[in-house]
């Protein structure tokens, strides 16, 4: 089994020793700091050690799980992290979930955004998610975004009119937080032909990837089954 090299960024010195004895041994956590400068600072230094002794890479680190005090602050710490760990996938792990930090964690490029009052084999297999490569992020996703008054969107302008009936119904599947292959059962087809049509439609409404499209599809109307242009 691979191991990963964890950095926790969290203002509680025992949340972060108490991770660091919950986590298993594929996670292995190298270093921790109180906020984002702190773990800027020991990168920096001429010799940065991670917490055994070893030296610390920005680009040896292949999880980052951390917390902000101050939600003002998400955007800003979000970015220097992409910054200073660029192969290392970012989940914010926080005491609760909210709209506006949702909304700024999905168009951040964030990995995932879990709360601390789950349980740790909830959260290990979260991880284990995150990995392998999954946005790992609330299963209500459409019902939080949906209680804020959406003043912008992902991938703006009007909306396409040239999405395909099946674009739209995985559109509204991404919504729902639904996986490729549950797509494609759903809709009775292969993964990789819900692959190809993805590709397709994140080029049509202009957004990178699956996360930002579900929040381009609420922002436009598309979660409702509604006449859409275009051939399956």
């Amino acid at each position: 089994m691979a191991t990963h090299d964890v950095l926790v960024i969290d203002p509680s010195t025992l949340f972060r020793q108490g991770l660091r004895q919950l986590l298993p041994q594929d996670f292995r956590v190298v270093s921790e700091a109180r906020d984002v400068e702190a773990a800027r600072a020991e990168l920096s230094a001429p010799t940065p050690n991670d917490i055994s002794g070893a030296k610390l890479s920005g680009r040896g680190i292949a999880l980052v799980l951390f917390d902000v005090t101050d939600a003002g602050e998400f955007r800003a710490a979000a970015s220097q992290l992409h910054s200073l760990f660029p192969e290392a996938r970012l989940v914010y792990l926080t005491n609760g979930f909210d709209a506006p930090r949702l909304r700024m964690a999905l168009e951040a490029g964030i990995d995932g955004y879990l709360t601390k009052d789950r349980s740790s084999n909830a959260l290990i297999q979260s991880l284990h998610l995150v990995m392998l490569g999954e946005k790992v992020f609330p299963s209500d996703l459409a019902l939080l975004l949906t209680q804020q008054n959406h003043t912008g969107s992902v991938g703006a302008g009007s909306p396409h009119k040239g999405l395909s009936m099946r674009e739209t119904q995985i559109l509204r599947a991404l919504v729902k937080g639904e996986s490729n292959k549950v797509i494609a059962n759903g809709l009775h087809i292969t993964e990789a032909t819900v692959k190809v049509h993805l590709k397709s439609l994140l080029r049509k409404i202009n957004c990178n990837n699956r996360t930002q499209a579900a929040i381009w599809a609420l922002n436009n109307g598309l979660t409702e089954a509604t006449p859409t242009a275009g051939a399956a």
